[in-house]
């Protein structure tokens, strides 16, 4: 899809209207930073409005992204949801790996794997990568620092690689920032990690995480808590990391921003994050 579709209804369905929002957030809801692997944290009062119009309306708002949890509740805290006495949130966190509610912070699912042999492999291929994971509602354990910024807030330690996969995980990040995006797309191909799943971000930023595992299996854990199917899901995102979610979605919207592998699943493309493209969508039906 290459062009933001104008009907205020999906085909066939006049009346339709999402019964969940799902809103990846770097990229989607806050903008990036030029030459930064990191965003933005301020929201723009379009993107905010929209947001809280969708959540007045009676709709899920789930935030769903690549970060970790601890790095996600503070967006809710910005778009001013959920109002105080309301039923908490629900959130997918680490691509789908853990699913919580907010406030207050409280896991509900997650799914975790052995991640020694992969990143046995891809140290043997790329010694000086930087390895982190997430120390679940601290920060994260890493290797060495990482670029400032790039992890978001929290407490980071510096553990060896061998003590931070010796027990099962929910993620990997690998990073390297004199690689390019290419180069770990080309690594993932080249090492056929078998058992685990990858995603490439923007920069040299290789996500794994458990087999079948991604944002869409998260989503669909909160539908079925929500008695929904996913013909009731707006998706909105921008990374190779929200293609299967915008798959799974009865609407999947691609930032005019994403690149064109997720531009091509999306059954729409809206405008680019610098001009609020999710709020144009969510304006759309809220």
């Amino acid at each position: 899809m290459s062009a933001t579709e104008s009907t205020t209804a999906r085909p066939g369905e006049a009346a339709w209207q999402p019964k969940l929002v799902a809103l990846d957030i770097d990229g989607t809801l806050l903008r990036w930073i030029e030459g930064t692997g990191t965003t933005s944290e301020a929201l723009s009062d379009k993107v905010r409005d929209a947001v809280r119009r969708a959540y007045d309306a009676g709709a899920h708002v789930v935030l769903s992204s690549g970060r970790s949890a601890h790095s996600m509740t503070g967006i809710a805290d910005l778009l001013g949801i959920p109002d105080e006495g309301a039923e908490r949130l629900w959130i997918v966190a680490s691509n789908g790996a853990v699913v919580l509610r907010y406030p207050p912070t409280d896991v509900v699912h997650e799914e975790t794997f052995d991640a020694r042999a992969a990143v046995e492999k891809i140290l043997e291929r790329r010694p000086n990568v930087l390895v982190a994971v997430e120390n679940r509602g601290v920060g994260y354990r890493m290797n060495r620092p990482f670029p400032e910024g790039e992890l978001g807030g929290g407490e980071n330690m510096i553990a060896t690689v061998q003590e931070m996969v010796a027990e099962p995980v929910s993620r990997v990040i690998i990073r390297d920032p004199d690689a390019t995006p290419e180069d770990f797309l080309a690594l993932g191909r080249d090492l056929g990690l078998h058992g685990i799943d990858y995603v490439v971000g923007y920069t040299a930023w290789l996500d794994l995480t458990p087999v079948g595992v991604s944002k869409a299996s998260g989503l669909a854990y909160v539908c079925d808590q929500l008695d929904l199917e996913p013909a009731d899901v707006l998706a909105i995102g921008d990374g190779r990391n929200d293609v299967e979610m915008l798959e799974w979605a009865g609407r999947g919207v691609a930032m005019g921003n994403a690149p064109e592998v997720v531009q091509e699943v999306a059954d729409a493309v809206t405008a680019h994050v610098a001009d609020d493209g999710a709020a144009l969508e969510l304006s759309r039906w809220f």
